[in-house]
């Protein structure tokens, strides 16, 4: 059997996407290893009529849905390794399957590498955030750190006086120059220079290399980001630089320079959210669907 398009990746993105082409009645294939990027985090926010739910349970809500259109077929597994073939492209997974598809897309996603400070990881989607918008208003206008992790981190500093009072932990990694100061003092932040040594207690205790300890409400610290999948790499798609690391290069559409082969959610975005990955995938889903009628 060929499918009509197979999508490599079941999160919110590749649901969005998979729903369109159910919904235009074609054969399609979902390919999903069960590994949302917000797995770690209890509640997902900013998403129009779905604000506070748990993140599995909007992605389970939408699976059953997804499903009951019947030429949407699930697999639970990971798509290995892709290659061009005459009528389309070849898909194997780690569980040995061969599957075939006129066109692709890749909805895989991307995995965050958080800095080495102990404590942060264990932390990361219930005290330790990315997005602002996501998170800020639960901390209920607390103390909130801001880690540096590259000059982009001045960014988050500016932003988050409006959910909180700030603290911008530099920790050796940037230094501010004189009109980035006077943005700071501005927005009101607190600048704490002193190396940051691990990060501990109930919340996010931000424990110095001096030993006195900043207890924050939350801490916020961007990640760099690195594909979860090889398959855009083995097709030769191209990528662009962005804040947090490399996304797959789309086009209006979510088309990526390979023909037949598109793109959505987080692995073809500088940064997004669950809203932004639903909304995505949707035009990748009908960009997906115009292609096969019009070529």
């Amino acid at each position: 059997m060929v499918y009509d398009v197979i999508v490599v990746g079941g999160s919110y993105a590749g649901l969005s996407a998979s729903l369109q082409l159910g919904r235009a009645r074609r054969k399609v294939l979902v390919i999903d290893a069960g590994q949302r990027r917000n797995r770690f985090a209890e509640s997902s926010h900013g998403f129009l009529g779905q604000d506070g739910r748990a993140p599995s349970d909007i992605a389970n809500d939408a699976r059953e849905q997804l499903l009951a259109y019947p030429t949407v077929q699930w697999l639970a597994d990971t798509a290995l390794e892709v290659v061009q073939a005459a009528d389309g492209f070849q898909l194997s997974t780690v569980n040995g399957r061969q599957v075939s598809t006129r066109r692709l897309i890749i909805a895989t996603g991307v995995i965050d590498e958080l800095p080495a400070i102990d404590g942060l990881q264990a932390r990361w989607g219930k005290s330790v955030f990315h997005c602002p918008y996501c998170h800020g208003y639960e901390l209920n206008q607390g103390a909130i750190g801001v880690l540096a992790t590259s000059p982009m981190s001045m960014h988050h500093a500016l932003l988050l006086p409006d959910w909180g009072p700030t603290t911008f932990f530099t920790n050796g990694v940037f230094e501010p120059d004189a009109e980035q100061l006077a943005e700071l003092h501005r927005r009101g932040v607190t600048l704490e220079t002193r190396t940051v040594s691990h990060i501990g207690g109930e919340r996010a205790d931000v424990v110095l290399s001096d030993g006195e300890v900043i207890s924050v409400a939350g801490l916020f610290a961007m990640p760099r980001t690195r594909m979860a999948s090889p398959l855009a790499e083995q097709l030769g798609c191209l990528f662009e630089e962005g804040p947090m690391g490399a996304f797959i290069q789309t086009d209006a559409m979510q088309q990526t320079n390979v023909p037949g082969v598109f793109a959505c959610g987080d692995a073809a975005l500088a940064a997004g959210s669950v809203a932004i990955a639903v909304g995505d995938g949707a035009r990748a889903g009908a960009g997906t669907h115009r292609s096969l009628i019009l070529g």
